[in-house]
């Protein structure tokens, strides 16, 4: 399959039918970036991207896991949350937004990526191994030695720059956001999944 601007566009309409949580994430995709520039939010929003980082896979993820995930990021204070994300909207430097939010408790490149989506989706988007591998299957990867590789558990903050500034060259290549080259490669996945 060709990744093209209608490739992208078929898979995006394709999908709420494949993701229960379209409806919440694209609420969040439009109200967390104010509100984290802002700096108006309580505890259950930052915490929600962590949430949402694990439960979007539906069981995919097993539970301990991302349970385990989601307690050391609540042994965390809301001062230090909020002043490491404060510290990521300051900063349109990936490795400058990722090392203020490593620094928490629960958070490792994968959760810092969802975080940098939902603090600025128009430049960011998150890196897990659903989105490396289905770009690498569709051959996205191919001629760049340091990301045809398998997905490398868990990413370190260059490995998450070079995919990142591939991810972005991909999507003007197809005419799309981040947001929505994101979602049509989650159909694409889940296509081939069920094959």
């Amino acid at each position: 399959m060709d990744l093209t601007a209608t490739t992208v566009a078929e898979r995006v309409r394709a999908y709420p039918d494949v993701q229960p949580l379209s409806t919440v994430e694209e609420e969040h995709v439009e109200i967390l970036p104010e509100m984290f520039e802002r700096g108006e939010y309580g505890w259950r929003d930052p915490e929600w991207v962590v949430q949402w980082y694990g439960r979007r896979f539906l069981g995919a993820m097993p539970n301990a896991e991302r349970r385990e995930l989601e307690g050391a990021y609540d042994e965390n204070d809301y001062e230090d949350v909020h002043a490491a994300v404060s510290a990521a909207v300051e900063t349109d430097d990936a490795a400058a937004m990722l090392a203020s939010l490593t620094d928490l408790a629960g958070v490792g490149v994968e959760v810092g990526s969802a975080f940098c989506q939902f603090v600025d989706p128009e430049r960011y988007v998150v890196v897990d191994e659903r989105q490396w591998s289905t770009l690498r299957n569709l051959g996205e990867f191919d001629g760049f030695d340091d990301l045809d590789v398998p997905y490398p558990d868990p990413p370190s903050v260059s490995e998450y720059e070079r995919y990142l500034e591939r991810y972005r060259a991909i999507a003007d290549r197809c005419e799309c956001d981040l947001w929505d080259l994101y979602r049509a490669l989650w159909v694409i996945a889940n296509e081939e999944e069920t094959a």
